[in-house]
């Protein structure tokens, strides 16, 4: 594979400017990560202040009413309530180690924000978050949060004013402060080493479910289904599996309204190859390569492009990518609430639509795991507006 690259997709397309930090961390990933005091501490965070290994459960109830079953890798119940704490404990440890004083990021659903505020109070580090201006509204909650825990969050007035925009202000912030400054992205997106770095701090999640399942079942499940905006969750939960090709590999992207013509996030599905924000992916563009508006009823999925892992994967035939509406999505919210007791995050709730939609279609015998992201608390106003509005 060509340094920075998954098969055709990935590189390292950025202004001159922005080079120096990119090389700086790229470095500092090859010679500080693997070193044993790094991996000491990361782990030890891990363990007793992120809360891992998340739990494995199995779904009785809905594994009933569906004829398969149900497994769910509890990444809500990390601290923060997401898995985005994965990656940013280990990116804020980093850039520590490297000397920065502070953390610029990017968030859309808000929880990255929440997960690089809360590593950087842990770590002493100054944290500033760029967040679409529609997102601000739409995830007030967790705008509370993150300025509780002392960070600054600037709404992004520009464009389309969601997680798109918030990358482009994030990145801006960076080559202008990047002496003293670390840039860290919740996504297996950006130029490299971002979808590698964010890749190998996510891993842990599918390495857990992978034995974790093994311990309980003595197999491998069937199939490990995740949802994919840049597709962080999707990748950490993948990334185990894919050497073992008796597990199929489902992405779960946005399809919006469902509607023709309507603005959605089903950028594998309906993209096609370009650039974005320094990498090659698969984008929502026009035959000219101008980019789209996207859509979501999930912030966290609202997102032009992808990671360049999954557009790899998926020319490959190593994973299936497919998507579901706003409505689905809803409806399998309310469902695991109120069969299971479990508030899943908007945007775990794409992935469990998905697997709800195959009841009946799949033997007894078959085992489905899904990566649930995050829980829900920070969507009850997005799921009350909904509700009201059907």
């Amino acid at each position: 594979m060509k340094k920075g690259y998954f098969g055709d997709f990935g590189g390292r397309f950025a202004p001159e400017l922005l080079m120096p930090p990119l090389l700086e961390l790229e470095e500092a990933m090859g010679r500080i990560m693997p070193g044993a005091a790094f991996q000491e501490e990361f782990t030890n965070l891990l363990r007793h202040y992120v809360g891992r290994p998340t739990a494995l459960y199995r779904c009785d109830n809905l594994s009933r009413e569906l004829g398969f079953g149900l497994w769910l890798k509890r990444e809500d119940l990390a601290h923060t309530g997401a898995h985005k704490i994965n990656n940013t404990v280990g990116q804020a440890l980093l850039a520590k180690h490297m000397g920065k004083a502070r953390l610029v990021a990017e968030t859309g659903a808000g929880q990255h924000g929440v997960a690089a505020a809360t590593a950087a109070a842990l770590l002493g580090l100054e944290c500033i978050v760029y967040m679409g201006a529609q997102d601000v509204v739409r995830q007030a909650h967790n705008v509370q949060r993150m300025e509780l825990l002392g960070a600054q969050v600037r709404p992004v007035e520009s464009g389309s004013q969601t997680l798109k925009d918030a990358i482009n202000a994030a990145m801006r912030h960076w080559i202008a402060e990047q002496a003293d400054t670390h840039y860290c992205l919740g996504s297996v997106v950006g130029p490299h080493p971002f979808p590698l770095l964010v890749r190998e701090l996510q891993a842990v999640i599918g390495r857990e479910a992978l034995e974790q399942f093994q311990s309980r079942t003595g197999k491998l499940p069937e199939r490990v289904v995740a949802c994919v905006g840049g597709g962080s969750n999707a990748i950490g939960m993948f990334h185990a599996f894919v050497p073992h090709a008796q597990t199929a590999l489902v992405g779960v992207e946005a399809a919006g309204q469902g509607t023709p013509g309507c603005f959605h996030s089903a950028t594998l599905t309906k993209g096609t190859p370009g650039v974005l924000h320094g990498c090659k992916t698969k984008l929502l563009q026009t035959a000219e390569g101008q980019i789209l508006p996207s859509h979501s009823l999930a912030p966290g999925l609202d997102y032009p492009g992808v990671g360049p892992e999954h557009a790899h994967l998926q020319a490959q035939g190593r994973a299936e990518y497919v998507s579901v509406t706003d409505a689905q999505a809803l409806d399998a919210f309310l469902r695991l609430a109120r069969t299971e007791g479990i508030l899943a995050a908007l945007e775990s709730s794409h992935a469990l639509a998905h697997v709800l939609s195959l009841a009946g279609t799949l033997q007894g015998a078959t085992d489905v795991v899904v990566c649930l992201s995050g829980r829900g608390d920070k969507d009850l106003g997005i799921v009350r507006q909904a509700l009201n509005k059907g």
